[in-house]
């Protein structure tokens, strides 16, 4: 716990010049059970409202977010470092997502009814769970935040959000928008809370489900946290995702966009690109044309315009990169950038030059364990059997992408595919329409899709006999 956390405070440290951004008061033990309570009440009533009442609210709040889009990317900025440049990306994102789940609420929470049975009336209906606690994180605080938001809302239940330390105006928008929206009060609330706070409210099963996304150690922490209360969990942790370019990729294609899948928001993406695969044939000029990409990249001040690479989140994540990188080019590795390129690089600090490795292997943790940071290393591989072994080969499985002109190998490849979701010729984006899902120790649970709406209600089955 932080010195801030020990007084009863949430600090936000702002990556762009260290200075405190943000303070609030953490909700005291009181207050939380206030909360909650209110929470509960409110769900109730909540409950009987209609989808269509439902609807029309959540759209309201959305275009909250899109009224609000220049004030919400700047203490984004601020907050967690991301350039100005993109602030628009992240709320067209939230708006094109909750507007999907918005309008498959109908069908997703219709009655189920299996075949006609005489004398008998059958059928499976979807009801709200009670309570749902989303424990958001900070690199995507307003996409993370409404994938479960919304289905959460739109079937029926209340909603406590935690924000991350990091990023507690987002909660704040949150709140504002759906209060604006016309939202019951007590329905969406924002709590500060320490982990503690958290830590207990799921052992004391006072919430009906739990949303988290962040790392694998602090999804554990929430399984154990959970063990023996029956609590629902839907955990989406890391990612160490793998891009595979085979011979028939359309080479400007996937260049640019291979670029941008690992290096933008500077790589703090759990679907980011962190390793890629290319076939021998290709490899030399797809090298040649990536490294060329990476060196247009601005490192600086995210305010600033003409900056296209803002800071890590703070300066322990960028020297957690550092200390792979470097563990790398003693095992060998061949750095691609020289760091005194990009002026605003500077040790001991978030602000961390772009850097591509060759000559990696499997030994070296930048190519197995997460590095969330602005670093890729890219290895040459014989065939599809290679590559299939190596993007296999990691403890996570969030998403792969693969490069290619042939959709029929894709797919049997994609078969193969130790992941939660396929792609061919795109990377890091999530549609609304699939589901959001991973494997081992990417976590588990089902967000977006019909099947978002399935983990955030509970089936009910209703068997009557005519007499």
């Amino acid at each position: 716990m932080s010195h801030a956390q020990d007084k009863g405070l949430l600090q936000t440290i702002s990556p762009v010049d260290g200075s405190v951004y943000a303070e609030r008061a953490l909700a005291t033990e009181q207050e939380i059970e206030q909360s909650i309570a209110l929470s509960r009440s409110a769900q109730k009533q909540w409950q009987t409202t209609s989808i269509a009442e439902r609807a029309c609210i959540c759209e309201l709040a959305v275009q909250y977010f899109e009224s609000n889009q220049a004030q919400i990317a700047e203490e984004i900025s601020w907050q967690m470092g991301r350039p100005l440049v993109y602030g628009g990306s992240e709320i067209g994102g939230l708006a094109e997502r909750a507007r999907y789940m918005i309008n498959i609420a109908e069908e997703a929470l219709a009655d189920e009814r299996p075949q006609a049975k005489p004398g008998f009336e059958r059928f499976i209906r979807r009801e709200a769970l009670g309570v749902v606690l989303t424990v958001a994180p900070w690199n995507y605080p307003l996409l993370t935040t409404v994938n479960s938001v919304i289905p959460a809302l739109m079937a029926g239940n209340s909603v406590l959000l935690k924000p991350s330390a990091q990023t507690p105006l987002c909660g704040e928008h949150f709140v504002s928008a759906f209060r604006q929206a016309g939202l019951p009060e007590g329905v969406l609330q924002c709590l500060y809370l320490s982990h503690d706070s958290t830590t207990k409210m799921l052992g004391d099963s006072v919430v009906d489900f739990a949303c988290f996304t962040g790392s694998v150690a602090a999804g554990q922490k929430i399984e154990k946290s959970a063990a023996g209360s029956f609590l629902g969990l839907s955990l989406e942790l890391g990612g160490k995702d793998p891009a595979y370019v085979r011979a028939d990729a359309k080479l400007d294609v996937c260049v640019n966009d291979l670029v941008d899948g690992a290096f933008f928001n500077s790589g703090q993406s759990c679907c980011g690109i962190e390793r890629i695969y290319v076939e021998q044939s290709l490899y030399s000029q797809f090298v040649d044309a990536y490294v060329e990409q990476v060196k247009n990249y601005s490192l600086g001040n995210p305010l600033l315009a003409e900056t296209t690479l803002g800071p890590m989140v703070r300066a322990s994540a960028a020297d957690w990169v550092r200390q792979q990188t470097s563990e790398a080019l003693a095992k060998g590795a061949q750095a691609c950038i020289d760091p005194r390129e990009f002026a605003n690089s500077r040790d001991n600090s978030p602000y961390l030059a772009p850097q591509v490795l060759l000559d990696v292997d499997h030994s070296m943790s930048v190519m197995r364990e997460e590095s969330f940071g602005p670093v890729v290393g890219i290895m040459s591989v014989k065939n599809d059997e290679q590559a299939l072994q190596l993007m296999n080969d990691s403890d996570l499985g969030l998403t792969a992408s693969l490069w290619s002109t042939d959709q029929a190998a894709v797919e049997a490849l994609g078969d193969r595919l130790q992941t939660g979701t396929v792609f061919m010729n795109r990377c890091d984006y999530l549609d609304p329409a699939l589901c959001w899902t991973g494997v081992k120790n990417t976590g588990r649970g089902a967000a977006l899709s019909k099947l978002g709406y399935l983990q955030l209600s509970r089936a009910k089955s209703f068997h009557l006999k005519t007499v």
